[in-house]
């Protein structure tokens, strides 16, 4: 089987809110939309916004508490843009997590929860490369 994700979908508590702090947060635009569920286009997949409770609902299942020890990452080129992508996504209506700073791995890391609570991870590694389709490669 071949080893690659299709689509991330988040439920939100507010379609327009999500689209709001995605827009504004990351300057990214849906490549549809409708009353329920936005898509965005990234680098090999695409990630989805749902409005709930209409995901749980095409889930089958009851709807389930905030999120948990879960974190979706957006990778920068160089650290510098750590902390301005941080500033910009709390500036959109995202709750900072944890101010930026060095892990004990290497790299420069900041976290941002999205308004339905989605933890971000903005992240720089020196190892890790991005070419200009956005694509991240994993080096060590």
């Amino acid at each position: 089987m071949q080893q690659q994700i299709s689509v991330i979908t988040l439920g939100v508590a507010s379609l327009a809110r999500s689209r709001q702090f995605y827009a504004d947060g990351f300057g990214w635009a849906p490549v549809f939309e409708n009353d329920d569920i936005a898509f965005y286009q990234m680098n090999g997949f695409v990630l989805g916004t749902w409005a709930n409770p209409g995901l749980d609902e095409d889930i089958q299942r009851p709807s389930q508490p905030a999120p948990g020890a879960f974190a979706l990452a957006h990778n920068v080129a160089d650290q510098a843009d750590v902390d301005l992508v941080v500033q910009r996504l709390v500036g959109a209506g995202g709750t900072l997590l944890r101010k930026a700073d060095a892990p004990p791995h290497g790299g420069f890391r900041g976290y941002v929860a999205d308004p339905d609570g989605y933890a971000w991870e903005i992240a720089w590694n020196p190892a890790w490369t991005i070419d200009d389709r956005g694509l991240v490669t994993f080096g060590i």
